[in-house]
């Protein structure tokens, strides 16, 4: 059986249809903002961090592909291995990121498990204290004179740092336990 439809009634039906998405979409606004990024974010398990300090540059890495890159700022005393606290050295070796501090002075960062059990070794042959709380992180939350104005493009103190929306996007695609190679 064939149907006949007028024009008119075929315009009334895509006015109603019209009306009712002007009125009604607004509510899955933030569900259909939301979805690119999540489902993007969420199809991607990174494998390893690895962290290249001669070339100031952090990959995120899955299988052998590099998924993507982000300039850091390192140690304000980059080369060489973090041998005890306070030498501003950003250590080097294979680590793991085991916890996220959404509350960090520096935006949101995440823990490197620095000092492993050779870190501590090597402390204890040369008397020293290995320091400890090495993150990746965002930049100064406080106010007054960004680090660099006066230590130049490495800042931290043994950290490493990326902008605020690189961090963000980081957390949105690594997870805790994580393994981390840092190099120079």
């Amino acid at each position: 059986m064939k149907r006949n439809f007028s024009p008119l009634a075929v315009m009334k039906g895509k006015a109603v249809i019209r009306g009712f998405i002007k009125s009604s979409w607004w509510f899955l606004l933030p569900i259909i903002l939301a979805l690119p990024a999540q489902a993007t974010n969420s199809m991607v398990d990174i494998d390893l961090v690895k962290v290249d300090k001669s070339a100031r540059k952090m990959y995120l890495i899955q299988g052998d592909k590099i998924v993507k890159w982000y300039p850091i700022a390192l140690g304000a005393n980059p080369k060489g291995h973090k041998l005890r606290e306070g030498d501003k050295r950003t250590p080097e070796g294979s680590y793991t990121l085991d916890f996220i501090n959404e509350k960090s002075r520096f935006y949101r960062s995440i823990r490197i498990n620095y000092p492993n059990t050779r870190d501590l070794a090597r402390a204890e042959l040369l008397g020293v204290s290995p320091g400890g709380q090495i993150m990746i992180h965002g930049q100064k939350n406080e106010a007054g004179p960004h680090p660099s104005l006066s230590r130049g493009e490495d800042w931290t103190d043994g950290c490493i740092a990326i902008a605020n929306e690189q961090m963000d996007e980081f957390l949105s695609m690594v997870s805790v336990g994580t393994p981390i190679t840092i190099e120079w």
